[in-house]
């Protein structure tokens, strides 16, 4: 009898190991599959019911969001006028440059602190959830108690959101893809705000923390940038600086967004979560979302591969703003194809206008032409 119960409570003390990419294809098809067919009430009315029956979210909860969010706006333009700004002026960047090295100091100030904390909980507390991420669904219940740490992170993570809406239209430099990144800031927010409700909340600081860092890489690499030539110098250090962090960013992307983002999160919520809660709410809902940003961050994944090539391979000489880069370079090749254009357009008018009395110009003079 002992012997036995020190077997379960052993089984139960394992970790299931991390599954390589076939094992999750494999598995997640073959459990959503069967979900799916088994599901026969599934549609808009059962939703409806599952959602009025397991979100649970109060008012003061979403004052101390609206509070949160207009204190990032405050601290931001505070730290903004007094300190960013006044930097970049005293370095002699850019005036381009100065307009958007402000925006990217306080990224890297936010994104470090908040994974930071992220990576705090996960490493340095009781909290088993990288190491093991079926845990994450171990005594879920609907309406259970947020632990304090996680409700803090996700109050910090969801009143940043809010706040990015209102900086990205009225407060950032405005950039070919801004309002890409409004619809972007709308839809984290969706998640942070559903998965709390729902009290998705341990795999959720699981996936912050594994997207997070890859900001704080982009926000050195672009300030880096912006600091590589000032005041009329070239500084080698930040040019260094700028091509390590591009490929430092890369690297961590497959590794983080990759490779522990689909095996970890997505394995859990689409194997684990049902074997722990059969009837786990909105279980399509959240892992179509997941599946979305996974196929996101492959596309980008290209993008960046594409755009560290270039750099290593000499087709770019210099690493410029990740956001802008492109299409910077397509406005340049455009106006040299233009350029060019209208130099052999005149080129080929003055041609005619002297091949009837056998002259061309050159350098401004008109010369003889001879056969």
């Amino acid at each position: 009898m002992d012997s036995h119960t020190d077997d379960d409570s052993m089984r139960v003390g394992e970790v299931e190991p991390m599954p390589g990419y076939t094992g999750l294809v494999t598995r997640a098809s073959t459990v959503m599959l069967s979900a799916l067919r088994d599901c026969s009430a599934c549609g808009l009315e059962l939703s409806k019911r599952t959602l009025l029956d397991n979100a649970y979210i109060t008012w003061t909860e979403i004052g101390l969001f609206f509070m949160c969010a207009v204190m990032w706006t405050q601290i931001r333009r505070g730290l903004t006028e007094c300190l960013f700004k006044p930097f970049a002026q005293w370095c002699r960047l850019h005036p381009k440059d100065t307009a958007k090295m402000p925006e990217s100091a306080w990224k890297l100030v936010f994104y470090t602190m908040s994974w930071s904390y992220s990576t705090y909980l996960l490493f340095f507390t009781n909290y088993t959830f990288f190491h093991d991420p079926p845990s994450v669904f171990y005594d879920w219940k609907s309406g259970m108690t947020v632990p304090t740490d996680i409700a803090v992170a996700y109050l910090i993570q969801g009143s940043f959101y809010g706040h990015s809406i209102y900086a990205t239209v009225y407060m950032d430099d405005w950039r070919k893809d801004s309002t890409v990144m409004v619809v972007h800031h709308v839809v984290t927010l969706a998640l942070i705000t559903f998965s709390y409700a729902f009290r998705f909340h341990n795999i959720g600081l699981l996936v912050l923390f594994l997207h997070d860092i890859n900001d704080i890489q982009l926000e050195f690499t672009k300030l880096n940038v912006y600091f590589k030539t000032r005041g009329g110098d070239y500084y080698l250090v930040h040019d260094i600086l700028s091509n390590m962090g591009s490929v430092s960013f890369s690297i961590t992307w497959f590794l983080f967004r990759l490779y522990w983002f689909p095996l970890k999160v997505l394995y859990a919520t689409c194997v684990s979560s049902l074997q722990s809660v059969p009837n786990i709410p909105f279980y399509f809902f959240f892992n179509s979302l997941l599946l979305t940003l996974l196929c996101m961050n492959i596309y980008w994944f290209l993008f960046i591969v594409a755009f560290v090539a270039k750099v290593l391979t000499g087709q770019m000489k210099d690493v410029k703003d990740l956001r802008e880069y492109e299409g910077e370079e397509g406005a340049q090749r455009a106006a040299a194809l233009l350029k060019d254009q209208q130099r052999l357009q005149s080129e080929d008018a003055g041609h005619l206008n002297n091949s009837a009395e056998g002259k061309h110009v050159q350098n401004g003079i008109t010369k003889e032409k001879h056969l």
